[in-house]
C-alpha cells in the first residue's frame, strides 16, 4: 500500500508542478523537463516494486516466488512502452491526416489505412504482455 501511495503522490506532484509552470508562464529548457520526467520515472518505478514486494496480500495470495514480481513488471512496461509509441505515432501520423484531408477529401480513407497502422503498435504490445503472462 505503500507503494501505492508513492505512485499517486508522484503523479500528483508533477501534475500540479506543471499546472504552476504554465501558470507562471515558464518556459524551462528541455532539461529541466527531462530531470522531472526521469525523477517521476525512477519515484514510479520505487513505488510499483514496492507495491509488489510489501503487500501481504500479493504474497499470501501468490506463491510464485521473487521472479512473478519481475515478470508482471516487464507485462507493464511492454504494454506501457507501447501504448505510449502508439500515442507518439498517432499524433503525428494523425495532424498530418488532418491535414491531408482537409486539402483533399477523397484521401480520408489511405489515411485511415496509417492511424490502422500506428494503433497496431499498442496491439502488439498487449500481446507480448499477454504472453509474458503466460509464461509465469
Amino acid at each position: 500500500m505503500f507503494g501505492l501511495t508513492i505512485c499517486c503522490v508522484v503523479v500528483a506532484s508533477m501534475l500540479i508542478t506543471g499546472y504552476i509552470m504554465h501558470n507562471k508562464g515558464y518556459k524551462g529548457s528541455r532539461a529541466v523537463y527531462a530531470t522531472c520526467l526521469g525523477v517521476s520515472s525512477f519515484l514510479m518505478f520505487l513505488g510499483v516494486i514496492l507495491s509488489l514486494t510489501t503487500n501481504a496480500a500479493f504474497a499470501a495470495a501468490a506463491p510464485l516466488g521473487s521472479g512473478a514480481g519481475m515478470g508482471f513488471i516487464a507485462a507493464a512496461v511492454s504494454t506501457g512502452l507501447a501504448c505510449l509509441g502508439c500515442g507518439l505515432a498517432v499524433a503525428s501520423v494523425g495532424s498530418a491526416a488532418l491535414g491531408l484531408v482537409g486539402e483533399k477529401p477523397e484521401m480520408l480513407g489511405t489515411t485511415l489505412i496509417y492511424l490502422g497502422l500506428a494503433e497496431g503498435i499498442a496491439i502488439y504490445g498487449v500481446i507480448v504482455s499477454l504472453l509474458i503472462l503466460g509464461r509465469i
